[in-house]
């Protein structure tokens, strides 16, 4: 990150999405490999031969393919659901800086987006009940132009939005430019939206 660093640039905070979304990988990762074992542990005991005694003989043939085929859906479970998905966490990162605001999704595939900070006219939060409970949201940068930036699931949603306009507060007037207002010229300016006598820092 520190060579992508514009002149001057410092980055004010690092993170990722809130990891509620690895919930159910991290359950899947302890309790498949749990069952596989148990389900592996009872094939070789003669389990399947206790279910159908008419075919006692044939079952022990079959032993070393059901215990495959239980290791196999429990690799299958692990490698296609639960990998993927913390890969995709992890790949995916939010880079505050001075100047900007980066997001960064994917691993092989890769996708940027930024928005400069200097454009930024509005910072809305987004949450549902269960961000709420975890205070994380989906924070929008509105910045006057048809596009907005929406940087979903962030943790700590409130701080990171104080420093969004902590940072927007510190850039230099002649940086700002009355220029950029000519997109929205009745926009409000991020230091105009924070909720009077309801600051959350």
């Amino acid at each position: 990150m520190r060579k992508e660093l514009l002149p001057g640039e410092q980055v004010i905070v690092v993170t990722r999405p809130q990891p509620r979304t690895l919930i159910v990988p991290a359950l899947l990762f302890i309790v498949v490999p749990a069952l596989a074992a148990f389900a592996c542990a009872w094939i070789v005991k003669g389990g399947p031969a206790k279910l159908a005694p008419i075919i006692a003989k044939e079952t022990k043939e079959w032993t070393p393919w059901l215990i495959g085929i239980c290791v196999a859906l429990a690799a299958w479970v692990l490698l296609g659901y639960c990998l993927p998905r913390a890969m995709t966490w992890h790949a995916t990162k939010y880079t505050l800086t001075s100047q900007r605001l980066l997001a960064r999704y994917g691993m092989l595939r890769r996708r940027d987006q930024q928005v400069s900070l200097a454009t930024v006219r509005n910072v809305v939060i987004h949450q549902s009940l269960l961000q709420r409970v975890l205070r994380s949201g989906n924070i929008s940068l509105e910045t006057g132009h048809p596009a907005s930036m929406v940087v979903p699931d962030v943790p700590e949603v409130a701080t990171f939005r104080n420093f969004v306009l902590d940072a927007v507060d510190d850039l230099p007037r002649e940086v700002l430019g009355a220029a950029d207002l000519m997109h929205n010229p009745d926009a409000a300016w991020p230091w105009e939206t924070r909720e009077g006598g309801r600051d959350e820092r």
